[in-house]
């Protein structure tokens, strides 16, 4: 009798041992079933994930409004901040940059963009300088800065391009952005396609002008881009930028780029200016065999601003 009872008593812990055992192995199988059913479950989520981060291709020919936003670069741009950069007009060397890849607002500096496009167009022949475009009630109420045209008149090709060069004017940005895209949101897609093209990766255009909108963003380093493709790949019809002044219908409008005829040497580009970015300026200028391209956002006011951007001509021209 004691020796049963000694030898069940031994059995028992084996036997908890073997059942314990089982419901360990069969937790250990219930924990990996559902691990792996979470992970399958998974897969289709993160492949769904990183397919909508992909961005979409444009198609400027018909251009979508607001597929110019399938383009955007990533973050916010700074209000009225500090951002430089000075290339080489010829080869494109970086000879000085601050900040030169972060967001910024273009203000009227997109007006670049704006003109390359109808250059584009003069070139391929589907307008000449004569052509006619014209005005909508949309290009006629835009705000200044402006030279006046009235809904349902016209302006030539050629008076748009010094009115935009020039005078900076809000309303024939809109004007040409029509013409030639159909609508300013169709023109603003291939504007942000064209500036892919160029190498541009971090600007979006959403309209023509660089009238405030928090989506319009760029970089110096972009617009440093921008400045040399059109002082190079059009480079007859970007002397434009070297006028000082413009006349439509009996008014005469002044640059608004102050280092024409004052800085030795300085033959364009563009200025800008809205509230949020502060005063920009894209400038090029050629001495002694030499061009250099020096950008600068943000000045605190114009003169700050040409100041800035007379001393990196002087330093590294």
């Amino acid at each position: 009798m004691h020796a049963l009872t000694t030898a069940t008593a031994t059995a028992a812990p084996r036997w908890r041992r073997a059942v314990l055992a089982l419901a360990v192995s069969l937790a250990l199988a219930g924990c990996q079933t559902a691990a792996s059913t979470s992970q399958q479950a998974a897969r289709p989520q993160a492949a769904a994930v990183q397919v909508a981060a992909l961005p979409a291709l444009p198609t400027p020919a018909a251009a979508v409004p607001g597929s110019e936003l399938a383009l955007a670069p990533q973050g916010s741009a700074l209000r009225r901040a500090h951002a430089a950069i000075v290339v080489d007009a010829a080869t494109g060397a970086v000879l000085h940059e601050e900040d030169a890849d972060s967001l910024r607002y273009p203000a009227s500096l997109t007006k670049m963009m704006t003109l390359y496009l109808l250059f584009d167009a003069l070139s391929e022949g589907r307008v000449r300088t004569d052509t006619p475009l014209v005005i909508s009630a949309k290009a006629a109420s835009q705000p200044p800065a402006r030279i006046g045209l009235k809904a349902g008149g016209n302006l030539t090709v050629s008076q748009a391009i010094q009115a935009l060069a020039v005078k900076s004017a809000n309303d024939v940005a809109i004007a040409v952005a029509e013409n030639l895209g159909g609508s300013e949101a169709a023109f603003a897609a291939q504007m942000t396609a064209k500036a892919r093209s160029l190498g541009m990766r971090h600007t979006r255009f959403v309209n023509a002008s660089g009238l405030p909108d928090p989506r319009q963003v760029t970089t110096a380093r972009d617009m440093a881009i921008l400045s040399r493709a059109l002082k190079s790949r059009h480079a007859s019809r970007a002397s434009a930028f070297t006028a000082r002044t413009f006349t439509y219908e009996g008014r005469s409008f002044q640059a608004t780029n102050n280092l024409l005829g004052r800085v030795a040497g300085v033959d364009g580009i563009k200025t800008g200016y809205i509230r949020d970015s502060g005063y920009n300026l894209a400038a090029s200028a050629h001495r002694g065999g030499r061009s250099v391209i020096a950008v600068v956002f943000g000045g605190e006011s114009e003169g700050a601003r040409d100041r800035q951007v007379t001393e990196l001509i002087e330093q590294y021209l």
